[in-house]
This record gives structure tokens, sequence and C-alpha cells, in this order.
């Protein structure tokens, strides 16, 4: 497993509280607190919150500190596409350089997320849901498309698409399709299925929301196999 500095691991499990929805928009972060609970020294936690406020992640001010920053509806159809773009530009990359010792890793996540989506035990799941996009992207070898993913990242409302009812069930049968494309070495067919799966999300949630104004559909290329 790649090297990792401390800061980078507190930023990353950050990210994935706050895109489980575990630290809740507009929850307050304490550096002591989360320097208590990872058993560490305050100077990773400090510059961790540092760079996820430079992510969108979270915002600052002298009298609250730092806080879980709010996504943006107005900007989520924007992202949505570039989201595509660049996720399954991951996924092509992903296919062409996993090993097999990572695509067992693969396949244990999409197990457990399975497990936990089965149980109906939501925050599990969402955290799970985070491990298994995150890993499959580091094994795409492409750190600076990641990074600017992870950007994205912190303006998508995951944390209310995955509490959307029987999502994370039928998130987990997209998972278990996109690995099979992954295993059998098909970068297109993995391409076009992870598509589908951030579509899919996007959509459950349009449709779990009241309307409040009429937005243009995102054209769906959905039956046709990409190659980019």
């Amino acid at each position: 497993m790649e090297y990792r500095t401390k800061e980078e691991q507190v930023a990353d499990y950050l990210r994935e509280g706050i895109i489980s929805g575990r630290l809740p928009r507009g929850a307050r972060l304490k550096q002591t607190e989360i320097a208590q609970e990872l058993k560490i020294s305050i100077t990773p936690v400090r510059e961790a919150l540092k760079l996820l406020e430079a992510e969108g992640y979270l915002a600052s001010d002298s009298y609250r500190g730092a806080t879980v920053a709010p996504f943006d509806v107005e900007a989520s159809t924007e992202i949505l596409k570039l989201r595509i773009t660049l996720e399954t530009q991951l996924v092509e990359s992903a296919v062409r350089n996993i090993t097999a010792e990572e695509i067992a890793e693969l396949r244990q996540l999409a197990r457990q997320f399975e497990d936990a989506a089965l149980a109906n035990d939501s925050t599990a799941a969402r955290g799970i849901n985070y491990r298994f996009h995150r890993r499959m992207y580091d094994f795409a070898r492409l750190p600076k498309t990641l990074h600017f993913v992870q950007v994205l990242w912190a303006q998508y409302p995951f944390d209310v698409i995955n509490r959307i009812g029987g999502r994370a069930v039928r998130a987990a049968k997209e998972h278990n399709e996109l690995l099979k494309s992954v295993i059998e070495g098909d970068a297109a067919g993995a391409m076009l299925t992870m598509r589908q799966h951030i579509e899919t999300g996007w959509t459950e949630l349009r449709n779990s929301m009241p309307a409040t104004r009429s937005e243009p559909p995102v054209k769906s290329k959905s039956s046709e196999k990409e190659t980019l």
C-alpha cells in the first residue's frame, strides 16, 4: 500500500466522515477532539483541516473555527457532469493498471458494502461506499485527476443521496456490475457502468426532492459504450 503522511491520513478520515454524513453539514470540527480520537498530535490535524478547507470540504471563520461546508445545490448539475468526465477516466485507468491483490481488496469492500446495505446499517454503508470508490481511483495511478475529483466530492450531496430508501441496496448491485467489468478487463464496460452509477444516484436524489424549478436534464449516453 502506498505511503501517506499523517496529514493525508487525517484528511482522508475526515473526507470519509463528511461524505458519509457522519460529520453533518455545518458541524464544527475541533482539533483537540480529532487528535484525541485518532490518538495523534494536533499538528497533522491542523494541517489536514487547512487542506480540506482549500478543497472546499470545510469553511472557517475566526469565531466558529472549522465547520463542514454546505453543498451548493445550484452547482450540483455542473458538478455531476464533471464527475462523470473525470471518474470514468479514473475507472478506465484503474482497469488498465489494477493488480490481482487490488482486485481482491475491492471485492472485500464490495462485500462489506453489500452486507451493510442488506443489514440496513446506513452509517457503515456510507463509509464503505467512500472507501470503495476512493480505493478504485487510487488504483488508477492518476493522482492529479483524483485530486480534482475530491474537490468535486466536497460539493456533492452524497450524504443526502445515500439516505434515500433502498439506495444502498441498489448501489451494491451497481458496484458488483462495475467490479465485474474491472475483473474482466472491460474498460469500456466499466466506464459505462460508472456513468450509469453516478447518474442513477443523481436521478434518485432529484426524484426525492420537491420540484422548485425546472432544470435541463443531463444528457445520458447509457445506451452506448464510451471510449475516452
